[in-house]
Protein backbone atom coordinates (compact mmCIF):
# COMPACT_ATOMS: atom_id res chain seq x y z
CA UNK A 1 0.00 0.00 0.00
CA UNK A 2 1.34 3.40 -0.97
CA UNK A 3 2.41 5.74 1.82
CA UNK A 4 0.01 8.72 1.84
CA UNK A 5 2.94 11.03 2.55
CA UNK A 6 4.93 9.84 -0.44
CA UNK A 7 5.18 11.94 -3.55
CA UNK A 8 5.12 10.55 -7.08
CA UNK A 9 6.70 12.68 -9.78
CA UNK A 10 5.92 11.93 -13.42
CA UNK A 11 8.35 13.27 -15.99
CA UNK A 12 8.35 12.96 -19.78
CA UNK A 13 11.06 10.93 -21.46
CA UNK A 14 14.08 13.16 -21.97
CA UNK A 15 15.25 11.39 -25.07
CA UNK A 16 13.31 9.08 -27.36
CA UNK A 17 16.53 7.62 -28.70
CA UNK A 18 17.93 6.96 -25.23
CA UNK A 19 14.74 5.13 -24.27
CA UNK A 20 14.87 3.12 -27.52
CA UNK A 21 18.50 2.11 -26.98
CA UNK A 22 17.69 0.86 -23.48
CA UNK A 23 14.72 -1.02 -24.87
CA UNK A 24 16.81 -2.63 -27.61
CA UNK A 25 19.23 -3.93 -24.99
CA UNK A 26 16.35 -5.31 -22.92
CA UNK A 27 14.93 -7.03 -26.02
CA UNK A 28 18.28 -8.31 -27.29
CA UNK A 29 16.97 -11.90 -27.26
CA UNK A 30 14.19 -10.84 -29.64
CA UNK A 31 16.79 -9.12 -31.80
CA UNK A 32 18.82 -12.32 -32.11
CA UNK A 33 15.69 -14.31 -32.99
CA UNK A 34 14.72 -11.82 -35.70
CA UNK A 35 18.25 -11.88 -37.10
CA UNK A 36 18.13 -15.66 -37.44
CA UNK A 37 14.59 -15.53 -38.85
CA UNK A 38 15.54 -12.99 -41.52
CA UNK A 39 18.66 -14.91 -42.49
CA UNK A 40 16.97 -18.32 -42.73
CA UNK A 41 13.64 -17.19 -44.19
CA UNK A 42 15.21 -15.66 -47.32
CA UNK A 43 15.87 -19.02 -48.95
CA UNK A 44 13.84 -21.40 -46.81
CA UNK A 45 12.53 -24.42 -48.73
CA UNK A 46 14.91 -23.79 -51.62
CA UNK A 47 17.24 -26.39 -53.10
CA UNK A 48 20.44 -24.35 -52.88
CA UNK A 49 19.59 -22.64 -49.60
CA UNK A 50 22.35 -20.27 -48.38
CA UNK A 51 24.31 -20.97 -51.57
CA UNK A 52 22.04 -18.38 -53.19
CA UNK A 53 24.02 -15.76 -51.23
CA UNK A 54 26.99 -16.80 -53.40
CA UNK A 55 25.21 -17.66 -56.64
CA UNK A 56 23.38 -14.35 -57.08
CA UNK A 57 26.36 -11.93 -57.03
CA UNK A 58 28.49 -14.45 -58.94
CA UNK A 59 25.92 -14.82 -61.74
CA UNK A 60 25.47 -11.04 -61.91
CA UNK A 61 29.25 -10.58 -62.12
CA UNK A 62 29.48 -13.10 -64.96
CA UNK A 63 26.64 -11.33 -66.81
CA UNK A 64 28.30 -7.94 -66.28
CA UNK A 65 31.61 -9.39 -67.50
CA UNK A 66 30.03 -10.73 -70.70
CA UNK A 67 27.79 -7.75 -71.50
CA UNK A 68 29.74 -4.76 -70.22
CA UNK A 69 33.26 -6.20 -70.32
CA UNK A 70 33.33 -8.27 -73.51
CA UNK A 71 30.49 -6.82 -75.61
CA UNK A 72 30.39 -3.14 -74.60
CA UNK A 73 34.16 -3.11 -73.86
CA UNK A 74 33.71 -0.89 -70.80
CA UNK A 75 36.87 -0.26 -68.80
CA UNK A 76 37.45 -1.88 -65.43
CA UNK A 77 40.47 0.25 -64.53
CA UNK A 78 42.82 -2.54 -65.62
CA UNK A 79 41.35 -5.00 -63.10
CA UNK A 80 40.10 -8.51 -63.99
CA UNK A 81 36.43 -7.89 -64.87
CA UNK A 82 35.08 -10.65 -62.63
CA UNK A 83 36.94 -9.30 -59.59
CA UNK A 84 35.97 -5.73 -60.51
CA UNK A 85 32.25 -6.52 -60.57
CA UNK A 86 32.35 -8.83 -57.55
CA UNK A 87 34.04 -6.11 -55.49
CA UNK A 88 31.60 -3.44 -56.68
CA UNK A 89 28.64 -5.60 -55.76
CA UNK A 90 30.16 -6.41 -52.38
CA UNK A 91 29.88 -2.77 -51.36
CA UNK A 92 26.58 -2.16 -53.08
CA UNK A 93 24.65 -5.31 -52.11
CA UNK A 94 24.98 -4.75 -48.38
CA UNK A 95 23.59 -1.23 -48.71
CA UNK A 96 20.79 -2.14 -51.11
CA UNK A 97 19.80 -5.20 -49.06
CA UNK A 98 19.45 -3.11 -45.92
CA UNK A 99 17.65 -0.27 -47.66
CA UNK A 100 15.20 -2.58 -49.40
CA UNK A 101 14.43 -4.50 -46.21
CA UNK A 102 13.95 -1.42 -44.03
CA UNK A 103 12.10 0.79 -46.52
CA UNK A 104 8.76 -0.78 -45.60
CA UNK A 105 9.38 -1.81 -42.00
CA UNK A 106 6.31 -0.05 -40.60
CA UNK A 107 3.95 -1.04 -43.41
CA UNK A 108 4.99 -4.71 -43.47
CA UNK A 109 4.89 -5.15 -39.69
CA UNK A 110 1.77 -3.12 -38.91
CA UNK A 111 -0.11 -6.21 -37.71
CA UNK A 112 2.69 -7.23 -35.38
CA UNK A 113 3.27 -3.70 -34.05
CA UNK A 114 -0.43 -3.30 -33.26
CA UNK A 115 -0.53 -6.43 -31.08
CA UNK A 116 2.60 -6.35 -28.93
CA UNK A 117 5.07 -3.76 -27.71
CA UNK A 118 8.80 -3.89 -28.31
CA UNK A 119 11.19 -1.20 -29.55
CA UNK A 120 10.38 -0.78 -33.24
CA UNK A 121 14.04 -0.22 -34.08
CA UNK A 122 14.66 -3.88 -33.29
CA UNK A 123 13.24 -4.88 -36.69
CA UNK A 124 15.47 -2.69 -38.92
CA UNK A 125 18.50 -3.46 -36.75
CA UNK A 126 17.82 -7.16 -37.20
CA UNK A 127 17.93 -6.64 -40.97
CA UNK A 128 21.30 -4.91 -40.67
CA UNK A 129 22.80 -7.81 -38.73
CA UNK A 130 21.17 -10.47 -40.90
CA UNK A 131 22.48 -8.83 -44.07
CA UNK A 132 25.89 -8.53 -42.42
CA UNK A 133 26.01 -12.31 -42.28
CA UNK A 134 25.23 -12.35 -45.99
CA UNK A 135 27.99 -9.78 -46.54
CA UNK A 136 30.51 -12.02 -44.77
CA UNK A 137 29.59 -14.97 -47.02
CA UNK A 138 29.90 -12.85 -50.15
CA UNK A 139 33.19 -11.37 -48.92
CA UNK A 140 34.55 -14.90 -48.46
CA UNK A 141 33.49 -15.66 -52.06
CA UNK A 142 35.30 -12.56 -53.29
CA UNK A 143 38.51 -13.50 -51.47
CA UNK A 144 38.31 -17.02 -52.88
CA UNK A 145 38.29 -15.63 -56.43
CA UNK A 146 40.93 -13.06 -55.42
CA UNK A 147 43.25 -15.91 -54.38
CA UNK A 148 42.39 -17.92 -57.49
CA UNK A 149 43.27 -15.08 -59.89
CA UNK A 150 46.40 -14.03 -58.00
CA UNK A 151 47.98 -17.32 -56.91
CA UNK A 152 46.66 -19.89 -59.40
CA UNK A 153 46.26 -17.87 -62.61
CA UNK A 154 49.06 -15.48 -61.59
CA UNK A 155 47.16 -12.44 -62.84
CA UNK A 156 48.76 -9.17 -61.76
CA UNK A 157 47.59 -5.58 -61.48
CA UNK A 158 45.70 -5.84 -58.20
CA UNK A 159 46.51 -6.28 -54.53
CA UNK A 160 45.16 -5.53 -51.08
CA UNK A 161 45.81 -1.97 -50.01
CA UNK A 162 47.00 -1.03 -46.52
CA UNK A 163 43.74 0.94 -46.23
CA UNK A 164 41.92 -2.39 -45.84
CA UNK A 165 42.30 -1.85 -42.08
CA UNK A 166 39.50 0.72 -42.44
CA UNK A 167 37.12 -1.78 -44.04
CA UNK A 168 35.03 -2.22 -40.84
CA UNK A 169 34.46 1.55 -40.77
CA UNK A 170 33.32 1.44 -44.38
CA UNK A 171 30.87 -1.37 -43.61
CA UNK A 172 29.64 0.61 -40.60
CA UNK A 173 29.03 3.64 -42.80
CA UNK A 174 27.11 1.51 -45.31
CA UNK A 175 24.96 0.19 -42.47
CA UNK A 176 24.34 3.67 -41.05
CA UNK A 177 23.49 5.16 -44.45
CA UNK A 178 21.11 2.34 -45.37
CA UNK A 179 19.49 2.45 -41.93
CA UNK A 180 18.92 6.21 -42.06
CA UNK A 181 17.51 6.23 -45.58
CA UNK A 182 15.53 3.06 -44.92
CA UNK A 183 13.89 4.60 -41.84
CA UNK A 184 13.01 7.74 -43.79
CA UNK A 185 11.45 5.66 -46.57
CA UNK A 186 9.66 3.48 -44.01
CA UNK A 187 8.11 6.52 -42.34
CA UNK A 188 6.95 7.85 -45.72
CA UNK A 189 5.70 4.44 -46.86
CA UNK A 190 3.51 4.14 -43.76
CA UNK A 191 1.43 6.99 -45.19
CA UNK A 192 2.06 6.75 -48.92
CA UNK A 193 1.86 3.08 -49.89
CA UNK A 194 2.80 3.82 -53.51
CA UNK A 195 6.38 4.08 -52.30
CA UNK A 196 6.39 0.31 -51.65
CA UNK A 197 6.37 -0.20 -55.41
CA UNK A 198 8.83 2.65 -55.99
CA UNK A 199 11.56 1.26 -53.73
CA UNK A 200 12.81 -1.58 -56.02
CA UNK A 201 12.90 0.82 -58.98
CA UNK A 202 14.77 3.38 -56.92
CA UNK A 203 17.37 0.79 -55.90
CA UNK A 204 17.93 -0.29 -59.52
CA UNK A 205 18.29 3.28 -60.76
CA UNK A 206 20.60 4.11 -57.88
CA UNK A 207 22.87 1.20 -58.75
CA UNK A 208 23.40 2.55 -62.27
CA UNK A 209 24.16 5.99 -60.79
CA UNK A 210 26.86 4.35 -58.65
CA UNK A 211 30.23 3.12 -60.03
CA UNK A 212 29.28 -0.55 -59.71
CA UNK A 213 29.56 -1.22 -63.44
CA UNK A 214 31.64 1.75 -64.62
CA UNK A 215 34.54 3.07 -62.49
CA UNK A 216 34.35 6.72 -61.49
CA UNK A 217 37.54 7.43 -63.46
CA UNK A 218 35.75 6.56 -66.73
CA UNK A 219 32.81 8.91 -66.24
CA UNK A 220 33.11 12.12 -68.30
CA UNK A 221 35.33 14.45 -66.32
CA UNK A 222 32.77 17.27 -66.26
CA UNK A 223 30.21 14.91 -64.67
CA UNK A 224 32.45 13.18 -62.13
CA UNK A 225 31.64 15.73 -59.42
CA UNK A 226 27.93 15.01 -59.89
CA UNK A 227 28.47 11.26 -59.54
CA UNK A 228 30.66 11.92 -56.49
CA UNK A 229 27.71 13.61 -54.74
CA UNK A 230 26.13 10.16 -54.56
CA UNK A 231 27.17 8.96 -51.06
CA UNK A 232 27.53 5.38 -52.32
CA UNK A 233 30.10 6.43 -54.94
CA UNK A 234 32.74 6.95 -52.28
CA UNK A 235 31.78 3.68 -50.58
CA UNK A 236 32.01 1.51 -53.71
CA UNK A 237 35.22 3.14 -54.91
CA UNK A 238 36.73 2.76 -51.42
CA UNK A 239 35.89 -0.96 -51.45
CA UNK A 240 37.87 -1.34 -54.69
CA UNK A 241 40.75 0.73 -53.39
CA UNK A 242 40.98 -1.33 -50.20
CA UNK A 243 40.47 -4.77 -51.71
CA UNK A 244 42.01 -4.40 -55.17
CA UNK A 245 44.35 -1.43 -54.80
CA UNK A 246 42.59 0.64 -57.50
CA UNK A 247 39.88 3.22 -56.96
CA UNK A 248 39.13 6.92 -57.41
CA UNK A 249 38.78 8.22 -53.87
CA UNK A 250 39.38 11.72 -52.56
CA UNK A 251 39.20 13.19 -49.06
CA UNK A 252 36.47 15.60 -50.18
CA UNK A 253 34.29 12.79 -51.54
CA UNK A 254 34.72 10.83 -48.31
CA UNK A 255 33.76 13.86 -46.20
CA UNK A 256 30.68 14.52 -48.34
CA UNK A 257 29.62 10.88 -48.07
CA UNK A 258 30.11 10.74 -44.29
CA UNK A 259 28.23 14.02 -43.71
CA UNK A 260 25.33 12.80 -45.86
CA UNK A 261 25.34 9.53 -43.91
CA UNK A 262 25.18 11.26 -40.52
CA UNK A 263 22.42 13.63 -41.64
CA UNK A 264 20.41 10.72 -43.09
CA UNK A 265 20.82 8.64 -39.94
CA UNK A 266 19.73 11.43 -37.59
CA UNK A 267 16.83 12.43 -39.83
CA UNK A 268 15.74 8.80 -40.18
CA UNK A 269 15.79 8.14 -36.44
CA UNK A 270 13.81 11.31 -35.70
CA UNK A 271 11.21 10.78 -38.42
CA UNK A 272 10.83 7.09 -37.62
CA UNK A 273 10.40 7.92 -33.92
CA UNK A 274 7.63 10.39 -34.71
CA UNK A 275 5.71 8.20 -37.14
CA UNK A 276 5.96 4.90 -35.25
CA UNK A 277 3.97 6.34 -32.33
CA UNK A 278 0.84 7.02 -34.40
CA UNK A 279 1.04 5.06 -37.66
CA UNK A 280 -0.94 2.07 -36.32
CA UNK A 281 -3.97 4.35 -35.99
CA UNK A 282 -3.88 5.18 -39.70
CA UNK A 283 -3.31 1.74 -41.27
Amino acid sequence: MQNPDSEVVLRPDKSWLQVELKGIWQYRDLLSLLVWRDFVAKYKQTILGPLWFIVQPLVMSVVFTIIFGNVAKLSTDGLPPLLFYLCGQLGWNYFSGNFGANASTLANNAGLFSKVYFPRLVVPLASLVSNLLTFVIQAATFFAFFAYFKYFLHVGGFQLSWTVVFLPLLVLQSAALSLGLGLIMSALTAKYRDLVHLTPLLINLWMYATPVIIPLSKFPEKWQWVVALNPMTSVVESFRLMLLGTGTVSALNIVISVIFTLISLVAGLILFGIVEKTFVDTV
